[in-house]
């Protein structure tokens, strides 16, 4: 498993674990029960703070993402299909919340969007 640490991005590096982990969770990169690296391990590998890589699993642990089983680590867990849904949910505001900052600053109003979600739409997926 592959993660990178921006120390310039201003995100704090456990939340930087924490998300590329969910990601790979998300779009099928790690798989149900499939082992994460112990905490020394990832917090050797990326030379950060064991307190650190203990905080991200932690986060992930909360929020469903993955199980611990004492003494022998950390798991990713069944995928929650409703978490999962919530999960896209969010990235599609976000994405939304991106288009109509972009749309305003190039003066298109909400027809001129929903004009090309249609167009793209009907190209691209039916």
């Amino acid at each position: 498993m592959l993660i990178l640490i921006d120390n310039k991005s201003g995100i704090p590096i456990y939340d930087q674990i924490y998300s590329q982990i969910k990601s790979n969770i998300i779009n099928g990169t790690l798989k149900e029960d499939s082992p994460l690296p112990s905490i020394r391990n990832l917090a050797k590998d990326l030379h950060i703070s064991v307190i650190t890589t203990k905080r991200a699993y932690e986060e992930l642990e909360k929020e469903g993402f993955i199980y611990t089983v004492q003494g022998k680590g950390s798991f990713v867990s069944k995928k929650n299909t409703d978490l999962l849904k919530e999960e896209n949910l969010k990235q599609i505001e976000s994405h939304i919340e991106e288009i109509i900052k972009l749309s305003s600053s190039c003066n298109l109003n909400k027809d001129d969007i929903i004009d090309m979600f249609n167009l793209f739409y009907e190209e691209d997926i039916l």
